[in-house]
């Protein structure tokens, strides 16, 4: 098999195992008798959970906590990771079989609370010979928002593998694991087997511990030791208050909570993120979104025994490296990083040092201009001032509804830009020169546009940022204008710039005086800037912008061919939002003649639609015709770089 290529949010890549940090081998067994064992199905089939270095795990924090501990349990972050039991997974294992894979269908059975699946063996390199079925029990899941992951043990040690399908949640379907990131459709597969212990494991778990005695990705990963564990597998309660047994220790004195309670003072046994200062708030969602690397080998390999150093209320950047191109690019640090890997930040970053991949969202924040100019730590913007970790009692929403991004009422409405932007706020269509209540009058949309992508959509970048021609010319990324104006050219925004905010107009090229923005990035960009495209012209704001969705469709209908799937699957997404086009029938993994049928009959029913545009800028004639010569020249000119983003 093809080795597993850097995924960007660091592999812990261990020299030597236990031996290193203790003088002497230690087994898999003696660290376990060590620590308190947890009882659970995993504990000779996977990784561990093991309580350890002063942490007692979540349920030590309910009986004092409940109104925190019933958010919490709600969140997507306690089921980051899950063992998987029938309760808990997204997909039914009641003897089903998955064709969605390569090769032969997966099978899916249920054994009691046990979960199994059969399929063709990932990891086989026997040449042209078909792979061997193997039957192995599936014990983790990771994710249950967008996508549900399963990893089953694969009987060496606590060593895990990837079922080769992932279960989307929105659709309630299986896809081929590859299809849904962004890869190349003519990627070489490789193995997962590993993935989890010696990556996922570092944040998708509270203080996790890889245990390997090989670097991942080394051959063959099943000759190393593999004693892999966490203290609780999610996104816990310790992961952002730090170990809690010496706040427990002490709090069952009830004098000394009242006195707490009744003084308003901080507890200084157990770390209170929104009572730090801003930099040291944000780096505790920072330590799991953002790209970084470990400073050096020896951090690395203790990492891969103690678990990461961080903890909350330390200062990140002591034990890591965090990536931020638009400053520390020419540091000896990043110019090894581009020198061992030339892709590295390609597939993360715009070329101007904004993030494209989702999960690296502090990186976004740490280059904004709210958070590096702000003198006054009270109105610093932070992770905080429109998330909250924990849904408030002024929050009128359902759990349910908090849960989806864990917005603050703040981060729903323009309350936490107005603190600080307070002219804008008494008047704000005198600044954004759109109705008070358009979506063209929320900062969000103006400010932090849907141009970074993850997991089969796009998610607005967390740098703050003013709608830039310049910047779309110079980088590729589209600005907020064009995602709403989807009909208009960079020329007029270029002059609407210009006469609304004096912003100079760049120099352009003839197709962006004439063609829609929109349009030369979907036929011309690469895969990742199709996928933008695409998830724009879904969204209802924009389709109103742009005088109706109508015109969008025979645009659609060319991606639903596209050689990436993740751009397949968006673009049919969107096309069903359009008038007369919900019903298509579209698989964007189905064969290639199934996926043409379904193009040319989108374009059929878009043409029994009487459109009544015929803008220039459309690309389309007087007389309802396509302006065939200049969208096959664009498509001719398409970005055809390999993209393979690191989500």
């Amino acid at each position: 098999m093809p080795k597993r290529p850097s995924i960007g949010k660091r592999q812990f890549l261990p020299i030597a195992v236990v031996a290193a940090a203790a003088g002497a081998a230690v087994s898999g067994a003696v660290l376990l008798t060590r620590a308190h064992r947890v009882a659970d199905h995993l504990a000779s089939n996977g990784p561990a959970e093991v309580r350890t270095d002063q942490y007692v795990s979540s349920n030590g924090c309910e009986a004092c906590h409940p109104d925190h501990y019933r958010s919490w349990y709600r969140s997507f972050h306690r089921t980051m990771t899950q063992a998987a039991t029938p309760d808990r997974v997204l997909a039914s294992f009641e003897d089903v079989q998955v064709t969605q894979v390569p090769g032969r269908p997966m099978e899916l059975h249920r054994r009691g609370r046990e979960l199994w699946a059969e399929f063709d063996d990932p990891d086989w390199s026997g040449g042209g010979a078909a792979p061997p079925r193997i039957t192995r029990r599936v014990v983790l899941a990771t994710g249950s928002h967008n996508q549900q992951i399963y990893w089953y043990a694969t009987g060496h040690d606590r060593l895990l593998g990837q079922l080769p399908a992932i279960r989307v949640v929105a659709d309630g379907r299986w896809v081929p694991r590859r299809s849904a990131t962004m890869h190349p459709g003519d990627a070489a597969m490789y193995s997962e087997t590993g993935a989890w212990n010696g990556v996922c494991v570092a944040c998708h778990a509270t203080s996790g511990r890889p245990r390997l005695s090989a670097p991942l990705g080394s051959e063959p990963i099943a000759a190393a030791r593999v004693e892999t564990m966490a203290v609780e597998f999610g996104i816990a309660c310790e992961a952002c208050h730090g170990p809690g047994a010496e706040h427990g220790r002490v709090n069952r004195n009830p004098v000394r909570r009242y006195r707490l309670h009744w003084a308003g003072g901080a507890d200084p046994t157990i770390v209170q993120p929104l009572h730090l200062d801003p930099k040291r708030a944000s780096q505790v969602c920072g330590q799991c979104h953002s790209l970084w690397e470990f400073l050096n080998p020896a951090d690395e390999r203790d990492a891969n025994i103690r678990g990461l150093p961080y903890r909350p209320g330390d200062d990140l950047t002591a034990s890591r490296f965090v990536v931020q191109p638009t400053r520390n690019l020419e540091t000896p640090t990043m110019k090894t990083l581009l020198q061992d890997d030339p892709r590295f930040l390609g597939d993360v970053f715009w070329s101007d040092g904004m993030v494209r991949a989702t999960g690296r969202e502090y990186n976004g924040l740490i280059d904004s201009p709210c958070y590096q100019k702000a003198t006054d730590p009270q109105r610093t913007l932070t992770c905080f001032s429109c998330h909250a970790m924990h849904q408030t009692s002024d929050d009128r929403r359902s759990l349910a509804e908090w849960a989806d991004a864990q917005l603050s009422p703040a981060g729903i409405d323009r309350s936490a830009c107005v603190q600080c932007h307070r002219t804008y706020g008494t008047n704000v269509t005198a600044h954004t020169k759109h109705d008070s209540n358009s979506p063209g009058s929320s900062c969000y949309n103006c400010h932090m546009p849907y141009t970074t992508y993850g997991l089969l959509k796009t998610i607005r970048s967390h740098q703050i940022s003013s709608p830039s021609v310049r910047a779309t010319v110079e980088t590729g990324r589209p600005n907020a204008c064009n995602l709403c104006h989807l009909d208009k050219t960079l020329a007029w925004t270029s002059t609407i710039l210009s006469q609304w905010y004096g912003i100079a107009a760049p120099s352009l090229s003839e197709d962006d005086r004439t063609i829609a923005a929109s349009l030369v990035t979907l036929l011309a960009g690469d895969a990742g800037q199709r996928a933008i495209i695409a998830q724009s012209m879904g969204w209802a704001a924009a389709q109103q912008a742009s005088g109706g969705g109508n015109w969008m469709a025979p645009y659609l209908s060319l991606l639903l061919t596209d050689s990436y799937d993740a751009v397949r699957y968006i673009a049919g997404r969107s096309l069903r939002t359009l008038p007369g086009l919900s019903d298509v029938e579209y698989d964007f993994v189905a064969p290639p003649a199934s996926r043409m049928a379904a193009r040319v009959e989108a374009l059929r029913r878009w043409r029994q639609i009487r459109v009544t545009r015929s803008d220039r800028a459309l690309l389309m004639n007087v007389d309802g015709t396509f302006n065939a010569e200049s969208i096959d020249r664009l498509v001719h000119r398409r970005n055809n770089r390999r993209v393979y983003y690191r989500e």
